[in-house]
C-alpha cells in the first residue's frame, strides 16, 4: 500500500467485530458494534502550530489505539478497510 496521510491525520486498520459474546452466542452481522479498538498504519507528518513549526505526532506506525466510536472516514485501499481520522480523534494508546 502507498498511501502516505497529509497533516495530522492517522490511517487505521481497525480490529475486527466481535463475533461472539463472553458466554459463548453468536451477534448477527448487523447486530454487531463498529469496532473502536486498531492498528496505526500510516502517520502524516504532524500539524503546523502558529509559528510554522511542525508539531510532532503522538501516536506512530504499529501502535493499538482507542479512538470515537464515529470518528474518522472509512475508506477502502486494496481491497482492505481502513479508517482515515485526525490524531484528536485518537483517545488512548494501548499498552
Amino acid at each position: 500500500m502507498s498511501l502516505k496521510p497529509l497533516g495530522d491525520r492517522v490511517l487505521i486498520k481497525p480490529d475486527a467485530a466481535e463475533q461472539k459474546t463472553a458466554s459463548g452466542l453468536y451477534i448477527a452481522s448487523n447486530a454487531q458494534e463498529k469496532p473502536q479498538r486498531g492498528e496505526v498504519v500510516a502517520v502524516g507528518a504532524g500539524k503546523v502550530n502558529d509559528k510554522g513549526e511542525r508539531v510532532p505526532m503522538d501516536v506512530k506506525v504499529g501502535d493499538h489505539v482507542i479512538y470515537g466510536k464515529f470518528g474518522g472516514n472509512e475508506i477502502k485501499v486494496d481491497g482492505e478497510d481502513y479508517l482515515l481520522m485526525r490524531a484528536d480523534d485518537i483517545y488512548a494508546i494501548v499498552e
